[in-house]
């Protein structure tokens, strides 16, 4: 009978062969979900003999994944921010980068009340509701099937404190939520042409979730005056961008009377976000 590291072995390489990145640490994330451990579990057990009732179901896990399908599908969960939240289809696979911003967001003094536009799974509102419990959270996205998903994340965290609403961006009355003192928004910004070009496993993202239009701004160019109508004197918008839009992003925001405009850089450098406080007119 193989062992765990033997079977283990086998399925990273057969992942290695299938061209998937960091093929060992994907193959123990599998593993631990079908022997129902942790990941860290397996490294105590590598003697332990594996019998075709586990073996069976993890090469089929094994085998998915080798086609492209996200882990994180194969799993049906992702972390962000020490918590677990569901991830499926239905919304877009949320990145590590994300938690950057919710970072960001945490260092304004004033949280009390908050707009997440775009919401997706749901791990930004629900986030800064789990880290400010006082704050007033309000989360929209335009696909209900998303916000099915960030709901059902709801329930997984124990947060009943938040108001998720099917709009496309904000919806145009929105008197009795907002102004608002912080508006987090991570809209689609890949431009369609370079979709057909993307990683396969980001072909497993909804369109809707990915598609920024021509040059990947349309909806942050829509967003922006929206933003400004609902945001309280001093309010702050933060965003999320693609590589090399930040001087497009930060001249739109000029135009819509923002200022205190500044791009942020990830931890790679690489300026994916954009902080701005609403004018005074």
């Amino acid at each position: 009978m193989m062992s765990l590291l033997d079977v283990l072995k086998g399925a990273s390489e057969f992942l290695s062969k299938q061209g998937v990145e960091q093929p060992r640490l994907n193959a123990e994330h599998l593993l631990a979900h079908v022997m129902g451990l942790k990941r860290m579990d397996l490294y105590l057990q590598f003697d332990r003999p594996l019998g075709e009732n586990e073996r069976a179901p993890l090469r089929d896990l094994v085998r998915r994944r080798g086609t492209g399908l996200p882990l994180q599908h194969l799993l049906g969960s992702v972390e962000f921010f020490g918590r677990t939240f569901k991830s499926d289809a239905r919304a877009l696979i949320p990145r590590p980068e994300t938690e950057q911003l919710v970072e960001r967001a945490l260092t304004y003094k004033s949280l009390s009340n908050i707009l997440d536009v775009g919401t997706g799974t749901g791990v930004i509102p629900l986030t800064l509701t789990l880290e400010r419990p006082e704050a007033k959270v309000t989360a929209t996205d335009i696909s209900p099937e998303a916000l099915s998903l960030a709901q059902e994340n709801a329930v997984l965290l124990d947060v009943e404190k938040i108001t998720f609403l099917e709009a496309d961006l904000i919806p145009l009355k929105f008197s009795e939520t907002g102004p608002f003192d912080l508006i987090t928004s991570n809209l689609p910004y890949i431009p369609s042409g370079d979709i057909a070009g993307l990683s396969r496993e980001v072909q497993h993202d909804p369109l809707l979730a990915l598609d920024g239009g021509v040059n990947g701004l349309d909806l942050i160019v829509r967003l922006a005056p929206l933003a400004a109508e609902h945001l309280a004197p001093e309010g702050h918008l933060l965003l999320e961008i693609g590589i090399d839009q930040s001087e497009q992003v930060i001249a739109c925001l000029a135009g819509h009377n923002y200022r205190d405009i500044i791009a942020l850089p990830d931890y790679q450098g690489i300026l994916r976000f954009i902080e701005a406080v609403k004018g005074n007119r």
